[in-house]
């Protein structure tokens, strides 16, 4: 049995019960000659030593191997390792064991608050942990860590499924028991991530399914956004190399698109299609209007999509090269007519989901916005 002292994220109850696999109940208790702080450029904590200043924490009392091989597997990622010292509670001084972060990895910032965090980014971390921890024995914990980030992201789109799922009025609605998953496997794992399920599902005759696999490409929810001009009556188009063209042998791997890109972690559908924007074509959007929300290929992807046509001016100095050069992004963009889109449409060489789909819904809504502008 181990005591430890956890500092940070670990005092939130919602993550401990996660990484931990149970609910337990820690004892406050504080470390004297310590604080704890931000550290810089990302969103965990770490402890320091800090002369007068004390870290305030838990002591978790009476933790078996497994739960302790647990933390070891969630902590070790990110180059913590558990160290003796002895901490303060209301029955005096106990020995345990603290994670205590690897010499020279990370730089403190400012301090940490635990209320802060939780409001700031709780939810979206306990969803990440859950992941984490699934895959514990199947992935290695500092590959985990390179791609925590992407993690991050798909725990948020999963929260956004939970807290907006789509009607249902014509297609099975989804109760306890219609699907069965016996067994999860994490093939490969990197900037994406690909996942097998051996499962079972309702049959539409009642019962359910055989043991079947199911594998799913990981990716996050993203935006696509059209930034249209209804007094010029033009929109613009981003032009860039793309893999997905490029691996099917497809001679013309440049694609024209929409502004896209994937709905970081804490942020809204909203704000990403305003930052990818700016990011990709130096534009300021005007007003949102929501296109759909979609799976392009639900059969293999996780991918979800918010699309918008987006109100904004459109001058010709608005087309020009852009993109985020810590991304390798070279991002053409063009300033077209409505008409010329269209042509491009019906000519096959728009040839992408989200582009096909708001194209085609600004081709409906064109009169109104016309109106509207007075165009």
């Amino acid at each position: 049995m181990a005591d430890l002292f956890v500092y940070g994220t670990l005092c939130h109850p919602p993550l401990l019960a996660a990484v931990l696999g149970r609910a337990v109940a820690g004892k406050p208790a504080r470390l004297a000659g310590h604080r704890v702080a931000l550290v810089a450029g990302e969103g965990f904590p770490l402890i320091e030593a800090a002369p007068g200043e004390q870290a305030e924490g838990l002591l978790l009392g009476g933790l078996d191997a497994g739960e302790v091989a647990r933390l070891d597997h969630y902590e070790g990622g990110f180059g913590y390792r558990r160290r003796g010292v002895s901490v303060a509670t209301a029955a005096g001084p106990v020995a345990a064991e603290l994670y205590w972060p690897e010499a020279g990895r990370w730089r403190a910032g400012p301090p940490w608050r635990l209320q802060d965090w939780v409001g700031q980014s709780g939810a979206v971390v306990v969803a990440a942990a859950e992941d984490w921890m699934a895959a514990m024995g199947l992935v290695a914990p500092a590959v985990l860590a390179a791609r925590y980030p992407q993690m991050l992201i798909r725990a948020a789109s999963r929260l956004r499924a939970a807290a907006a799922p789509a009607p249902v009025t014509l297609r099975r609605a989804a109760g306890a028991g219609d699907v069965v998953v016996a067994r999860a496997r994490i093939p490969y794992a990197a900037f994406f991530a690909l996942e097998e399920h051996d499962l079972r599902f309702r049959r539409f005759d009642g019962s359910l399914s055989p043991t079947v696999t199911r594998a799913a490409f990981v990716s996050g929810d993203a935006v696509t956004v059209l930034p249209y001009d209804p007094v010029r009556d033009r929109v613009l188009l981003v032009e860039q190399f793309r893999p997905g063209p490029h691996a099917r042998g497809d001679p013309e791997p440049w694609s024209l698109e929409p502004v896209a890109g994937r709905v970081d972690p804490f942020e809204t559908p909203e704000a990403a299609a305003r930052r990818e924007a700016r990011e990709e074509a130096g534009l300021a959007l005007g007003s949102l209007l929501a296109v759909a929300s979609y799976y392009p290929s639900p059969g293999a992807k996780t991918e979800y999509l918010y699309s918008f046509v987006a109100l904004c001016d459109l001058p010709d100095a608005a087309a020009g090269l852009g993109g985020a050069p810590e991304e390798a992004e070279d991002i053409r963009a063009h300033v077209i007519a409505f008409e010329r889109l269209m042509e491009l449409v019906r000519s096959g060489e728009a040839d992408n989901g989200p582009l096909l789909v708001s194209a085609l819904w600004l081709a409906a809504e064109r009169p109104r916005l016309l109106a509207a502008a007075g165009a």
